[in-house]
């Protein structure tokens, strides 16, 4: 048989029940100012015992097994990356297309005046600064509907343990992770999970819809009059201006 080591806090909460009934006991005193034979007080009557509970009923639950293997954890994982596919397949055709814009303007620069290119080099940089907003707020999207996701199936989890609790008369429960050693008996981990694809055997992911943040004005003029970040500029020098 494996022991269950618990954290101090908990097995202190224990020590701390049984010393505070010790104290509690010791610190009756006599009722003063009633006199008894000889004139002395007499002894004060015993007090109420203090109820503990005979022993402690401990259950284990492995949270994080239950958020791998569950049916509804599965498919919330598989909607999750269906949809990051379909947006890394959107990325990259927008990195392609700006790919080609920026060849176009590497071989129009011999054309173009000093102006000319600066306008279109602003433009292009704000289309590629315009691209990294754009995939910062589909990766939040993906994470704020995974996260609302898994609150759901949490909720319907916690609702299970503590029915299995009540069933069990069980006073302390602890997930795996904070746990060494214990007896398998107390792991309800498998009668949580049958329990969790009886309620939950489906799940549809509510996806959050990105949203952009607005451009940084002072950024994009400040990163625009970078050389090395402009279309062109990979050591060629700029064309002279017309007279």
């Amino acid at each position: 048989m494996r022991f269950m080591r618990a954290k101090p806090a908990a097995l202190a909460c224990v020590l701390g029940l049984c010393c505070g009934v010790g104290s509690a006991l010791a610190q009756q005193q006599p009722a003063p100012g009633q006199p008894g034979a000889g004139g002395q007080t007499p002894p004060a009557a015993p007090a109420e015992p203090v109820a503990i509970p005979s022993s402690l009923q401990v259950m284990v639950v492995d949270v994080q097994a239950l958020l791998q293997n569950s049916k509804a954890a599965k498919m919330v994982r598989d909607q999750i990356e269906a949809k990051r596919a379909e947006y890394a397949k959107e990325i990259s055709h927008q990195e392609e297309t700006l790919r080609q814009e920026r060849d176009n303007l590497q071989r129009e620069q011999a054309t173009l005046t000093a102006d000319q290119m600066n306008v279109k080099g602003r433009e292009f940089q704000a289309k590629v600064n315009e691209l990294d907003r754009d995939v910062q707020a589909k990766r939040q999207a993906l994470e704020r509907s995974n996260a609302d996701a898994l609150q759901k199936i949490q909720e319907v989890m916690v609702k299970i343990i503590t029915d299995i609790a009540k069933d069990r008369k069980a006073n302390l429960v602890f997930q795996r992770s904070e746990l060494v050693l214990f007896d398998q008996g107390f792991d309800v981990t498998d009668q949580v999970l049958q329990k969790l694809d009886e309620q939950m055997p489906t799940m549809t992911v509510t996806f959050v819809a990105p949203v952009a943040a607005p451009p940084d004005a002072g950024a994009t003029a400040q990163t625009t009059q970078t050389p090395a970040q402009q279309p062109g500029a990979q050591g060629q020098k700029p064309p002279p201006k017309k007279k």
